[in-house]
């Protein structure tokens, strides 16, 4: 489901989703039905889809989620060559978005002064060796628990009855994965997806800023597209600076059981 480099600058597709939702011409909605043949949807994803009705999601948003799940990518020599295309789809349809586009910029310039291979090694450091600093929303709350491996279940189903197949080697918490969903294939169920993982995001952002990371610069965008914290999203954020991710279960058997290849899950 990433979004190809040499697509950026594309339209998104008309978003099948909110058809098969069932709005009305107005878009004041109605009640949404699986279409037959569709995927059995838990109860849980079946939420974020009622919940996602009348959510609006602005194009410059949406080019801001394709920019930050391309910069966030593992380095690439394909990823430096395309900064500029990049920078030019931001400048063209993100004037008005002038926060973000502050920050993602700062990470384009940083990605294309430093050496490959030292972009490369930073990112290892960065994502691969910090519990606090983990791409995979679903961690932050769950830990690698039993909990952990329902709540990616309930996300994949939530992709599938929006019409998004995953690649086998893909986890669906993994931030990259959803803001590509938000950018190319659901605005409003990816960005409900987004505030749902809110106090891991604003965790996530906190300890690479602490540690003065680049990739700060982009989870600051991110976070620019969506409402200030409510007090309860405020109090998950204090409980994980104080405690980190949960760790006293561990078990990821209701996500590999559904059989998905849970590969490369970092933690």
């Amino acid at each position: 489901m990433r979004i190809p480099i040499q697509l950026f600058r594309r339209k998104p597709a008309p978003q099948v989703a909110s058809q098969q939702r069932g709005e009305d011409e107005l878009g004041l909605g109605v009640p949404w039905t699986p279409q037959e043949g569709a995927p059995r949807v838990p109860r849980r994803s079946t939420d974020v889809l009622e919940r996602a009705r009348g959510v609006k999601v602005s194009a410059a948003h949406q080019s801001i989620y394709k920019a930050a799940g391309l910069l966030l990518e593992y380095p690439s020599e394909e990823l430096i060559e395309s900064l500029p295309l990049v920078r030019a789809a931001l400048e063209e349809s993100c004037a008005r978005e002038a926060g973000p586009v502050r920050e993602l910029s700062a990470v384009i310039e940083h990605l294309e002064s430093v050496p490959l291979e030292q972009a490369q090694s930073e990112y290892v450091e960065t994502f691969d060796m910090r519990r606090r600093c983990c791409l995979h929303l679903t961690y932050y709350a769950f830990g690698d628990t039993r909990r952990r491996g329902m709540a990616l279940l309930d996300i994949k189903q939530t992709y599938q009855a929006c019409g998004a197949q995953l690649d086998e080697s893909e986890l669906p918490d993994h931030l990259c994965v959803l803001l590509d969903f938000a950018a190319c294939v659901d605005g409003p169920v990816g960005r409900t997806l987004l505030l749902d993982h809110r106090p891991g995001l604003e965790l996530l952002r906190i300890s690479l800023q602490d540690r003065g990371s680049v990739y700060a610069h982009v989870i600051a965008a991110v976070s620019a597209t969506l409402p200030n914290l409510d007090g309860s999203d405020k109090d998950a954020v204090r409980r994980l600076i104080a405690t980190g991710p949960p760790d006293e279960e561990v078990g990821m058997e209701a996500y590999v059981s559904s059989s998905h290849v849970a590969t490369g899950v970092r933690s």
